[in-house]
């Protein structure tokens, strides 16, 4: 379909909405460990939780999913929710977080434009925690288009980050 319509700029993903298993296990991961907060609940079978009180960042329910198991790998979904931290001090300190929970990473990766984290929450969907670097600093293509690539994340120099 050709158009001459394009996504207004200041556009940006305002929520994601999971379905999990078990809300308790849930909660303890999202609020736990990553440090959101409730916002509100919906009985026992919804929770969205924030950041620095927004409404909701991440609805959570279970109203088709309750004791269910995760989807197959090779099954279509989502592959993860990224969560975006300011500064790359806030994504030393919830790696240091993460670490100190012995929770574990599925990945990490440097892809010029930002530094990620990967991990699986408990009911097996994928999760992103990443801080972008800012805008003048990201790599470009020789015809002035952004370069992004995976290359090894320097860990040990984002956990310098806290000293």
């Amino acid at each position: 379909m050709a158009s001459d319509y394009t996504t207004p700029p200041q556009t940006r993903i305002g929520h994601v909405h999971l379905k999990v298993a078990n809300m308790e296990r849930a909660l303890k991961f999202y609020c736990d460990l990553l440090g959101f907060e409730i916002t509100t609940t919906y009985g026992e079978d919804a929770a969205f939780i924030s950041a620095g009180g927004y409404h909701h960042h991440i609805g959570l329910n279970t109203w088709y999913s309750k004791n269910g198991s995760p989807p197959p790998v090779s099954s279509t979904g989502l592959f993860h929710t990224a969560i975006l931290y300011p500064t790359r001090r806030d994504l030393a300190a919830i790696l240091r977080r993460l670490q100190e929970a012995n929770y574990p990473l599925t990945g990490t990766a440097d892809h010029g434009v930002s530094e990620a984290l990967y991990l699986m929450d408990p009911d097996r969907n994928g999760v992103e925690l990443y801080w972008d670097r800012p805008k003048e600093e990201w790599p470009k293509k020789s015809d002035g288009s952004v370069e992004m690539y995976t290359r090894p994340l320097d860990l040990e120099g984002l956990l310098k980050e806290l000293d």
